[in-house]
């Protein structure tokens, strides 16, 4: 939901702080007008309920879920924005794996795991790979789509029959075939994927589930960086794997799609010329005092503001989820945390609970200002303590598709599936020396064949989730402007 429309948007851009609308800020407002078209979607559309307190939100799917970010970057939006309302987010994605490998693993994988909401993606394994190169690439291309429409068969009758949980299609990010990289361009490769994403939104209509894409609206934001940049792209550099940057917009593109564009932090509102609160939406404000020289008042927010990670985090990873905000209108439409307070003339230096956070004159304290983009805030920090834990439990939990990538992968075509027994080590120790994606499980396979160490890594991430739902509930913070042109 946008609230705030693109004009309003560019003129706000245009006045905080007194800084002239710049070309970053146009291409952004560009594409969020592009997204909404690519989206065919009113500005209040919402194609996926939202989660719901307890739902337990699982996704399937290939390296790109399973290695990625952007299931737990949508668990974050929720921690923060939903503090009272816990939910769990599961990742069931395996690396390599098509279709039919993830009907395979549907019982002792995916179910396994109770989820009450489905998401299933898929198509960039079973589209292939080096063959769109050779000479019978459209043949070959037909031939991976029925392929997979067969296997999908299989799937979608399993799904059919599950109880009591909503599915949810999602159209795989796309394959990059137009960026300039040193990488191979498997041409034609994602116009076979966009015919998989849309046989899966024709069974999401078949089935009444629901459906979202990331493949459109991503190659579309490819094409858009690739006019100034021919190397930029949201999918890695082998033009597979996003980056953290890419992953954020996948997560932005599944949390518009749930209806959160518009959904602000909070928004407040006080005239100090009247020593009046206006506005209070999502937050409560109280205890107001204005001087000549000073305004203060208590503030109790809903929620935290959305943090956004510096960091490059996972192997070969070379942009942050903070990137993302270069290239979508995330902040804009999902991150607002607004003050304004009309009636003051000169410059003021506000502070939350005793910590200077910058300075600002009446002018731009009356468009507003927005908090959620002060790093320095109190409740920003607090925002990151739940940001970091997260990643903790983001890293326990990518030991355990690592094993499941050895479990389904390895061990189960050889009947021992879970074993975890001195056949199995047996089996492992024989085929490493000459495999080398085995060979590089094997600390991780010594540890996981012993059930307790299982444990304690669930444990572990047992004791993250509940120590980050204790900590993400919004304080009470005291809010204070000085005048400094005394």
């Amino acid at each position: 939901m946008i609230t705030m429309p693109v004009a309003a948007a560019a003129q706000q851009t245009q006045t905080i702080r007194g800084v002239a609308l710049d070309e970053r800020w146009r291409i952004k407002l560009t594409v969020a007008a592009l997204m909404l078209t690519l989206l065919n979607l009113p500005a209040f559309a919402q194609q996926v309920a939202p989660f719901r307190e307890g739902d337990r939100a699982v996704f399937v799917g290939n390296s790109i879920t399973d290695g990625g970010h952007y299931h737990s970057y949508i668990w974050l939006y929720y921690m923060t924005r939903f503090p009272d309302s816990p939910i769990t987010v599961l990742n069931a994605g395996v690396g390599g794996d098509g279709v039919r490998e993830m009907y395979r693993r549907l019982d002792n994988d995916v179910f396994s795991k109770r989820p009450t909401v489905l998401m299933v993606t898929f198509g960039m394994n079973d589209g292939g790979y080096f063959e769109y190169n050779g000479d019978n690439a459209e043949q070959y291309g037909k031939d991976r789509l029925e392929e997979c429409h067969a296997n999908y068969l299989l799937l979608e009758k399993r799904l059919q029959d599950l109880p009591n949980v909503r599915v949810v299609m999602v159209g795989s990010s796309p394959y990059d075939q137009t960026a300039q990289l040193e990488s191979a361009i498997f041409k034609k490769k994602n116009d076979v994927m966009l015919q998989i994403a849309d046989f899966q939104e024709a069974s999401a209509r078949k089935n009444h589930w629901e459906f979202v894409d990331f493949n459109r609206p991503m190659t579309a934001l490819n094409l858009e960086g690739q006019k100034t940049d021919s190397a930029f792209t949201l999918c890695g550099g082998d033009r597979v794997h996003p980056d953290n940057d890419g992953h954020m917009v996948m997560a932005y593109l599944f949390l518009k799609a749930q209806g959160f564009a518009g959904r602000e932090v909070a928004a407040m509102q006080v005239d100090a010329a009247k020593k009046k609160v206006i506005q209070s939406k999502y937050c409560q404000l109280s205890n107001l005092k204005v001087s000549p020289t000073t305004v203060s008042f208590d503030y109790l927010a809903e929620s935290l503001p959305y943090p956004l990670d510096p960091v490059a985090r996972g192997w070969g990873q070379k942009k942050s989820q903070r990137d993302a905000a270069k290239i979508i209108p995330l902040m804009e439409e999902m991150n607002q945390e607004l003050l304004k307070i009309t009636g003051l003339n000169g410059a003021y230096r506000l502070s939350i609970d005793g910590i200077a956070i910058g300075e600002w004159t009446g002018e731009q304290l009356a468009e507003g200002i927005n908090l959620a983009a002060e790093r320095k805030t109190p409740q920003y920090k607090q925002a990151l303590s739940v940001m970091y834990l997260n990643e903790e439990r983001w890293e326990i939990e990518r030991r355990f598709r690592d094993e499941a990538w050895l479990q389904f992968g390895f061990f189960q075509p050889r009947g021992l599936l879970f074993a975890n027994d001195d056949e199995a080590v047996r089996i492992f120790n024989e085929n490493a020396p000459g495999n080398g994606w085995l060979s590089a499980k094997t600390d991780l396979f010594e540890k996981t064949v012993h059930p307790a160490v299982r444990e304690a890594w669930q444990q572990q991430i047992d004791l993250l989730v509940s120590k980050i739902y204790a900590i993400n509930k919004p304080v009470t913070r005291k809010v204070g402007l000085k005048k400094t042109n005394l």
